[in-house]
């Protein structure tokens, strides 16, 4: 039934021939890839790789992605993918910010001002050639930071600039070179950003080339489908000697226990959960599936094939500009790749709805400019329905032969090589292809496998059912700034799940833009922000924060321009009241908000929510709650009615999006009726905010859209009875494995019930005291066993949080206790001297077959106590591909690109 519902509404979609561009095109994505990715949950159940021995497949194919990004980019360093254009362009903004200390007048300081760059330099300078949705996200995101954002001319940048952006080919589709806008700026004092198309980049040459600074941009086009704006996988690419301002997550190549090269994600100290307040970015979630589907596209097809396509579609973008002027319309680009702008004086509106009456729609410039891009879909059938919508008749010209071309200038024709590594020359049959896939996904841990028991990020299950949606073309198929009349069936499901959330969270209005929970925060805390400023109250601008919060919290706060000011919790693990009161008191006129966990990530239920709420507004000021938890809310407390202003919900925990391996996310905003005013909107799509709003938040109008289906089939799945039934069963799980692993290990915190609530924190550090035995070894060990282990040492050090989720059966439950069970008698034998306090299975884990099969085996204990601790490992085990993964080398030696085949070869 629901999916007969999800077919009414997809019906309701028309999928048009979009030419619209403005960096998003339609993709052929490879069947091969679907199959064996998209819809396969050894792929898109799996977690982010924090855990790198049970995480090695996706960091293989996310560091295929960083290389071919690198590659094509000409830059050093890439990262494992950012949330959409518009952000990663935000992103970039704020690294250049960071990183350029050079003063005025040419000299250098360490002075810095709030956003990281030098005090004298305060403006960045926006191509006013960029995407128009890149434009308004970095004015959202420019302003709480009280950075200047001048839109103009690239080339005239001055010395009150820290950084430029230039689009690359332009919105418009010119092909710039870069190389004098980069010397004019670097002359000045100001770094370059970037922001390119990568198909373009097959043919035409790098920005690195020119000397650009960082590099932006989406690899949508590379097999990811339009989905209504999203999710695609962004890219930011920058110098090595920036790498540690760059925002999100680097995948890079260390070595385990035994010198065997082995990946991970490098220099976490940059993750936004360690630095809190000082992180150089709030972003939490990537776009890792996506990423990794775009990585195999470029395997897929490797540098011959992506050369092969930029060519065809380069050279009918040759043939149809020669064909319109040959008819008499003036093409006004002088040089272009995929784009035409084409002066229709006053036709504009008409020659668009004449292609809409052909199934096409054209980019609508302004009254007198139509904008045409083409992309690998485009065939001479489209090409000759595009000329009849301009009222000609003429044959398209013929296709110029692959080489060099009039359009693009012979100095900025591409001559580096990119993709030499073999992994982009080795797969080149379906045979190879499906088996490569298949060999890294069996080197991962993903719930297809087994629970993975991650406190405070809710691993749960992602029904097929509500998976189905994603993939139908009246979904996947549909381009962000279609015409309202095409996209009926996407408006009606975003409004009923606004609609459902809103009713299940208790708020008044609810915006799903936001695309993670990062977003969500930042959208949020900006509403407060723009809330206080239409009262004149400009003054507010302390947050408060428990230590137990998220780390995005902190690094949210700041990114709207908030200060930190962090509040104790007692020893129950519950905000404190008197602190917080004192706090309250201190700050007096400049609180602006509260920002607060419910339940708390020390997973107990704050049994004082009603009076904190209280007591914020009482002093006038709001309360953020993080709606990460609300898994153990849904049907049974509402934030929005219990004493909550605003919340921002994760779609990936509680509303079942899969983690995709850290990322997609979507992280609706949620608020009460007095914050309605400044929620999220879009100046290119009026239906999806207030006109009062904070602008966008992402740089698609409804942000991840193409995934709200699993959300709304979810809920329509569940039913009220069913969402309460889950939360009711999630608490107790937790209980249950609290109270069977607490025989073992202290549970830390504890409700006045002495219950937790959906999860428990594990209080591993007495078994440092009595055995040596650190977090980190417990964390490896259960690897041994096939589990992925908990969330490590958050909210507190040497600790691990757990929460078990309502979708696990009680034998999965089980298997998991009786595995801490069995660590427990371990870290017991070493205690009393029966095991070795060095030489131990704990210390040694995760043991891998090699490991195992060795002639060499000198440990004290047995093979069989080593790889199999439980006897039901006998008939199901998964075996670690790497040992234990030496982090600090890692970070001594950074490679972020794929390493050589010889480097795997083994003595």
């Amino acid at each position: 039934e629901v999916l007969a519902e999800l077919r009414a509404l997809a019906d309701r979609n028309e999928v048009f021939t979009s030419l619209i561009g403005m960096g998003y095109y339609d993709t052929l994505t490879p069947a091969v890839i679907t199959r064996c990715i998209l819809e396969n949950p050894a792929w898109y159940t799996a977690y982010t790789p924090y855990q790198p021995e049970i995480s090695q497949g996706r960091l293989e194919a996310l560091l295929n992605f960083q290389t071919m990004v690198s590659d094509l980019t000409g830059m050093e360093i890439s990262n494992a993918s950012l949330l959409d254009e518009g952000t990663a362009a935000a992103e970039a903004m704020t690294l250049l910010s960071r990183v350029n200390t050079a003063k005025a007048d040419g000299t250098s300081t360490k002075e810095t001002a709030e956003t990281g760059g030098s005090l004298e330099r305060a403006a960045f300078l926006v191509d006013e050639d960029c995407h128009p949705q890149s434009i308004a996200v970095i004015q959202t995101r420019a302003k709480p930071l009280g950075i200047r954002l001048d839109v103009g001319d690239p080339a005239e940048a001055t010395s009150e600039h820290f950084g430029v952006l230039v689009q690359y080919p332009t919105t418009r589709g010119e092909i710039r070179d870069l190389a004098p806008i980069v010397e004019r700026a670097h002359s000045c004092g100001a770094l370059v950003a970037v922001a390119a198309d990568l198909l373009a980049l097959c043919l035409v040459e790098s920005p690195g080339t020119a000397g650009a600074d960082v590099v932006v941009g989406n690899t949508q086009r590379f097999g990811v489908p339009l989905g209504f704006g999203g999710p695609h996988a962004a890219y930011i690419a920058t110098r090595e000697s920036y790498k540690r301002s760059l925002p999100g997550r680097l995948v890079g190549v260390s070595k385990d226990a035994h010198g065997r090269p082995a990946l991970r994600l490098a220099l976490q100290t940059r993750e936004q959960h360690i630095r809190r307040e000082k992180a150089t970015s709030n972003i939490c979630t990537a776009q890792v599936l996506l990423a990794v589907i775009a990585g195999f596209y470029g395997v897929y097809h490797g540098p011959e094939g992506l050369r092969n396509i930029a060519q065809r579609v380069h050279s009918q973008t040759l043939a149809l500009a020669e064909t319109m002027r040959a008819g008499g319309v003036e093409v006004l680009n002088s040089t272009f790749f995929d784009t035409l702008a084409v002066s229709v004086p006053g036709q504009a509106e008409n020659i668009a709805e004449q292609a809409r009456l052909r199934s096409i729609n054209l980019r609508v410039i302004d009254a007198n400019t139509i904008g045409i891009s083409l992309d690998e879909t485009t065939t001479d059938a489209i090409l000759a329905d595009v000329l009849d919508s301009f009222g000609m008749s003429a044959p398209l010209a013929p296709l110029a032969p692959t080489g060099s071309s009039p359009a693009i200038p012979a100095a900025l024709q591409r001559t580096t090589p990119f993709m030499e590594h073999p992994v982009f020359h080795s797969y080149r049959s379906e045979v190879a292809l499906t088996r490569y896939m298949r060999l890294l996904a069996d080197r991962d841990i993903a719930l297809d496998k087994s629970m993975i028991p991650l406190g405070s990020c809710t691993m749960k299950l992602n029904a097929a059912t509500e998976m189905a949606a994603i993939t139908w073309p009246e979904f996947a198929n549909i381009h962000p700034f279609a015409p309202k009349g095409q996209t009926q069936g996407y408006r009606q499901l975003i409004a009923e799940l606004e609609s459902y959330l809103a009713e299940i969270t208790g708020y008044a209005k609810v915006s799903v833009q936001p695309n993670a929970g990062s977003q969500g925060e930042l959208a949020g805390l900006l509403a407060i922000r723009a809330y206080y400023q239409s009262r004149g109250e400009t003054q507010r601008h302390i947050c408060l924060i428990p230590s137990s919060a998220h780390g995005t919290n902190a690094a949210s706060a700041v990114m709207a321009g908030m200060k930190v000011v962090v509040v104790a919790c007692d020893q129950d693990g519950n905000v404190d009241i008197d602190d917080l009161k004192a706090k309250t008191e201190t700050y007096g006129d400049t609180l602006a908000t509260l920002m607060v966990t419910y339940p708390s990530t020390h997973g107990v239920f704050e049994p004082q929510i009603t009076n904190i709420c209280d007591l914020i507004h009482d002093a006038g000021g709001q309360v953020y709650l993080d709606g990460a938890n609300l898994n153990a809310l849904v049907g049974v407390g509402r934030p929005g009615l219990f004493g909550a202003d605003v919340s921002h919900l994760n779609l990936h925990k509680t509303f079942c999006i899969p983690h995709g391996g850290g990322g997609p996310g979507v992280g609706p905003v949620g608020v009460r009726s007095h914050l309605v005013p400044f929620m999220p909107n879009h100046p290119l799509e009026p239906d999806c905010g207030p006109a009062t709003g904070i602008g966008p938040i992402s740089a698609a109008p409804w942000g991840s859209a193409s995934i709200l289906p699993i959300s709304w089939a979810y809920i329509r799945l569940m039913g009220p009875d069913g969402l309460t039934q889950a939360t009711k069963v999630a608490l107790l799980h937790a209980n249950y494995v609290g109270t069977r692993v607490g025989q073992h290990f202290p549970v830390l915190y504890q409700g006045t019930s002495g219950m937790v609530a959906h999860e428990c924190v594990i209080d591993l550090r007495p078994a440092k005291e009595t055995a040596g035995v650190i977090v980190d070894d417990v964390a490896k060990r259960l690897i041994d066993f096939g589990f992925h282990a908990p969330t490590v040492s958050f909210p507190v050090a040497g600790t691990m949080m757990v929460e078990p989720t309502e979708s696990e059966p009680l034998e999965e439950l089980d298997r998991f206790c009786e595995a801490m069970e069995a660590i427990a008698a371990e870290i017991q034998a070493i205690a009393d001297g029966s095991m070795d306090f060095k030489d131990n299975p704990l210390h040694n884990s995760p043991h891998t077959a090699q490991d195992v099969a060795t002639d060499y085996w000198s440990h004290p204990y047995s093979r069989d106590q080593a790889a199999f601790p439980t006897p039901n490992l006998l008939n199901d085990k998964y075996w670690s591909p790497v040992s234990r993964i030496d982090q600090a080398w890692g970070d001594r030696n950074l490679v972020c690109s794929c390493l050589p085949i010889e480097a795997y070869a083994q003595d």
